[in-house]
């Protein structure tokens, strides 16, 4: 071949390669901007800082990333913003380019907007403002926002309007001119973060001819400094070219964001700053190659890496200092310090995927927790900018350390890490003692109490291989004991996971019930999460035959759900909610069970069902990236069940090839022969080591280690189900086989109140159990009463049990019981919620009195309206005293009422008032409140009525605006 020959082509190919490996414009961001997906458009680099982009909506559930693609109106750009979160915060430092006279008032400034005049891809948005016909067009760095602004030709000048009041609640903030083209600033806000600091420096490309300050939207002029809650202020300029604003942002300090500008963009080159955007994402995207499958998979593919990878995000000035958890300044050593840890979420899927393409950062990360162990004394369960939440349930860095640690990645110091994992594990948050001591979380203690149940023992299993690694074999077994507390929520009598009250099963029970028991979920869908134990999970279910039947029950039932409404509780193929994580695992327990086929076919369908290459292409919350990480690992052909054992659950491939580049310099391939639309089910699978050492996989799993040591992995893929492959002992196995537990006894009974007596039952779990009571208060074992029938009570106590089985103690179960008075009756005459009923109209008048978490089912909602009742004191009493117990929660949606009326009456009928207690507590005020309302007088009356006036139409400034508050009340005091 002649030289120009080979240099053509060389040349060509090059060139096809380089196409190839532009990733960033496969890239579209829109996916999961309409639905409930909640993610934005705007540009940031891999796990930025900045997340320019813009704001289309101000509040709402589905405006939590600030943009819903079904707007059409835009309030400008901000800098901050939260992909696929439930709740909403962030968007900060709003700017909006506006020509002719601006408006303080952002729907005064907003401006229409068309999708036909946008444009994203990984790096970059734009769009047009119609309003303006002003073309916005942004990029950025790690630290740094670019704005380009394009004015038309017809305006005199333009102007860069900034809004520090933007969105979320504004404790305060600041703004500094420092001279005609630079301004700094801060901003303290509230929201899910309770106290969010964030600093600012902006530089324009131009000198701004003349500036306005206005302060609560009052015009000040030309004001140098300004601080107050209410911010705002508009720079002018000549706009005969664009107008070009970098804008840094900084947790530390306004000198910190000024270096953040000046070391990551010292010019305004907004083309040289897209193509490093769109370099440091192919970079970041690269590293999984795919080929074949269509276009749109390949899009939906580079799609879900791309939101995979925008979450954590960078929190660390250029110099290495940092916010900590104690919202105190920290330098970091050794480490980059990260935000926004959605761990409950993000512990399932996407850091395995990242122990597989981002182990170094995947260190970062872990020295992060320990940073926030150090600093603010626990490990996060879901930080945001400095500010730990507390948000869902778990403490979910625990799997992400373990998991780490396991596949080697081991930058850190472990025992520190074993350390805070128990501290978080032996603490006293969110019922952890009363988990501690009965081995199962009860609704009279925490409320989520069977999600909560299930998750800790996972969170425990973890701690176990931690302590395993580490040599420290008392810890392990410590563990492994806690590890099992799952089956002490399982009620085999119904074949699922169920809520307690005590000991007592909660009744009537529907596993199709979303209710205070779960997290965002019903029983269907928490029956099947022991990923530490699924081999004991089947023996609870009677065994594998079992098992699988009431997996496929799960998908094929037509039952709907039932019980509160959850917008999180979507994608639902029969009770499969592949729109929340606590399904994210169950359709790979197939391979568990013999069965991989029915795994195949089922991630084949959500697959094909539940993304699409569309605004609303997700089934639900995108999560920071779990959605997302769910298809990368699924289109892969592989999936983590349960981090933490190493190990990855066969599925079925998308794509005729998938390489991954690891930083090692290895390269692992997966290749599927024989691949279609059609043919989606595995006939088998080999892996070639780089050694060239080939091994078939007998069992539907394959080894994180495999994947590590490079070389390839090959499906051979048909079109009818292999019923043969990975079957019977050739099974993936999750099991827990030492330190084996004895589950609690259950308790039956009608209910936990009565009056003058009640008849109770005990009963075990396994066959040969002896069981032991005391209602004295002591604890119970041999030398106390021995269960042999149903036990009568006549007064309030705790009764307490435990069984006894092969020389083994359970731990014991207390069950509170009331007897309640018999001297007066009531009438409840408003409309009781059924979701919170505290048991029926008695709750008001049985002594019982609610604590201030309302879920834990003390309290009863009146909604919506008035809460009006008359009680029956069966004769006519000197009366000292009239209250009614009260709880204020406005984050549910529960105000105190404004008021309430005591009326006494002779005969029922003609009610005369005994007075009026106003409630003088704020009702903007966020928190858990109880108080009592209560008028002294003295009078003489048989009946009672009591009026509660509701707040209402709940006010605007609330998200939850437009709607009606609850009042929640428990008991009414007469005295």
């Amino acid at each position: 071949m002649k030289k120009w020959m080979v240099l053509l082509a060389l040349g060509l190919a090059t060139a096809a390669h380089a196409q190839q490996k532009d990733h960033a414009h496969k890239v579209n961001p829109f996916i999961g901007t309409g639905g409930h997906g909640h993610t934005y458009p705007g540009p940031s680099m891999p796990f930025g800082m900045v997340q320019l982009s813009p704001d289309t909506r101000l509040k709402g559930w589905d405006g939590c990333s600030g943009y819903h693609y079904t707007d059409s109106v835009m309030y400008g750009f901000s800098h901050t913003h939260l992909s696929g979160t439930g709740i909403e915060d962030y968007c900060d430092i709003l700017l909006m380019p506006v020509t002719g006279q601006p408006a303080w008032h952002n729907e005064a400034y907003a401006s229409p907007f068309s999708h036909a005049n946008e444009k994203a891809y990984a790096g970059f948005y734009s769009v047009k403002l119609d309003k303006y016909d002003i073309r916005a067009s942004l990029t950025a760095t790690r630290r740094v926002g670019l704005h380009k602004y394009e004015f038309p030709a017809s305006a005199k000048e333009g102007h860069v309007l900034l809004d520090l009041y933007h969105r979320d609640i504004v404790v305060n903030s600041s703004l500094k001119v420092i001279n005609d083209s630079t301004i700094v600033g801060m901003r303290t806000s509230t929201s899910w973060a309770k106290e969010q600091i964030l600093f600012f420096a902006m530089k324009f490309s131009q000198p701004f001819r003349t500036h306005t300050v206005a302060l609560g939207d009052t015009t000040k002029g030309a004001l140098q400094q300004a601080e107050g809650r209410n911010i705002k202020a508009y720079f002018t300029f000549d706009v005969t070219k664009p107008v070009y604003v970098k804008v840094a942002i900084s947790g530390v300090s306004e000198a910190g964001a000024m270096k953040n500008l000046d070391a990551e963009m010292p010019g305004f080159d907004f083309d040289g700053t897209l193509a490093a955007a769109i370099q440091a994402w192919n970079k970041e995207l690269g590293k999984i190659e795919v080929k074949g499958g269509t276009e749109d998979q390949q899009t939906m593919f580079y799609s879900a890496l791309y939101h995979a990878c925008l979450n954590p995000n960078l929190y660390m000035d250029v110099d290495g200092k940092y916010r900590g958890t104690d919202l105190k300044i920290h330098q970091a050593e050794g480490f980059e310090n990260h935000s926004v840890f959605s761990l409950w979420d993000t512990h399932r899927a996407l850091h395995p995927l990242m122990t597989i393409i981002n182990p170094t950062r995947t260190n970062h990360w872990i020295n992060t927790f320990l940073a926030q162990y150090k600093n603010g004394g626990m490990l996060p369960v879901w930080e945001l900018s400095g500010n730990e939440t507390f948000c869902m349930i778990g403490y979910h860095s625990v799997p992400v350390i373990v998991d780490a640690y396991q596949k080697g990645i081991r930058g850190y110091d472990a025992k520190l890490a074993l350390e805070a994992m128990r501290s978080y594990a032996e603490g006293t948050r969110f019922g952890m003692q009363d988990y501690i001591r009965q081995g199962y979380l009860s609704m009279d203690t925490q409320p989520e109490s069977v999600s909560r149940t299930l998750e800790y023992s996972y969170d425990d299993w973890c701690i176990a291989q931690m302590g395993k690694m580490l040599g420290d074999m008392e810890v392990y077994d410590r563990y492994m004991r806690r590890a099992q507390s799952y089956k002490n929520i399982y009620d085999a009598s119904s074949g699922f996971m169920r809520g307690k009250i005590g000991a007592r099963w909660m009744s009537p029970f529907l596993p199709t019930e979303v209710n205070n028991y779960f997290t965002e979920a019903n029983s269907w869908q928490y029956s099947f999460y022991a990923p530490q134990d699924v081999s004991g999970l089947m023996q609870l279910n009677g065994g594998r035959e079992k098992f699988i039947d009431k997996l496929n029950h799960l998908f094929t039932t037509e039952d709907k759900l039932s019980g509160r409404h959850q917008s999180d509780i979507t994608g639902l193929i029969g009770q499969y909610a592949h729109g929340n994580e606590p399904s994210h695992h169950i359709a790979y327990l197939f391979n568990y069970a013999g069965q991989p086929w029915r795994t195949q076919e089922l991630v084949h369908q959500v697959m094909n069902t539940m993304y699409h290459n569309a605004p609303d292409g997700l089934s639900g919350n995108e999560d920071c990236g779990q959605m997302s990480a769910w298809y990368v690992m699924s289109a892969m052909g592989i999936y983590p069940v349960r981090p933490g054992d190493g190990q990855y659950a066969i599925g079925t491939p998308t794509f005729d090839e998938v390489k991954i580049h690891l930083e090692s310099g290895k390269t692992f391939t997966i290749k599927a022969h024989n691949r279609s639309d059609k043919n989606y089910y595995v006939k088998g699978v080999r892996v070639n080591d780089a050694n060239g050492k080939t091994e078939n996989l007998r069992i539907s799993a394959v080894p994180h280690s495999a994947i590590m040591a490079g070389g390839e992995m090959t499906f051979e893929m048909s079109g009818t189900p292999d019923k043969t492959w990975a079957t019977g002992a050739n099974v993936p196995v999750s099991t827990i086989t030492e330190d084996l537990i004895v589950a609690v006894p259950y308790l039956v009974a009608a209910e936990d109140r009565f009056k003058n007596s009640m008849q109770v039952q005990l009963k075990a779990v396994e066959p040969n159990t002896t069981i032991f009571y005391s209602t004295d208060g002591s604890t119970p074992d041999k030398n106390s009463k021995k269960y042999t029938g149903p036990v009568t009570l006549k007064n309030t106590l705790r009764l307490k049990a435990v069984a006894f089985r092969n020389g083994q103690y359970s731990q014991v179960t207390e069950t509170p019981f009331y007897l309640i008075p018999t001297d007066k009756t009531i009438s409840v005459l408003s409309k009781i919620n059924p979701q919170f009923t505290a048991g029926g109209p008695d709750a008001l008048i049985d002594g019982i009195r609610g604590r201030e978490d309302f879920r834990l089912g003390a309290w009863q909602s009146h909604y919506p309206g008035n809460l009006e009742a008359v009680v029956d004191l069966k004769a006519p009493r000197q009366l000292k005293k009239l209250g009614l117990g009260v709880l204020q929660d406005i984050g549910s949606w529960i105000w105190y009422p404004t008021q309430v009326e005591f009326l006494l009456s002779d005969d029922g009928k003609n009610f005369t008032s005994a007075g009026v207690v106003k409630n003088d507590f704020s009702p903007r005020e966020h928190g858990n409140f109880i108080q009592t309302l209560s008028l002294p007088l003295n009078a003489k009356a048989r009946y009672v009525k009591v009026v509660a006036t509701s707040i209402g139409v709940i006010p605007d400034w609330h998200p939850g605006k437009g709607e009606h508050g609850h009042i929640f009340a428990d008991e009414i005091i007469i005295e």
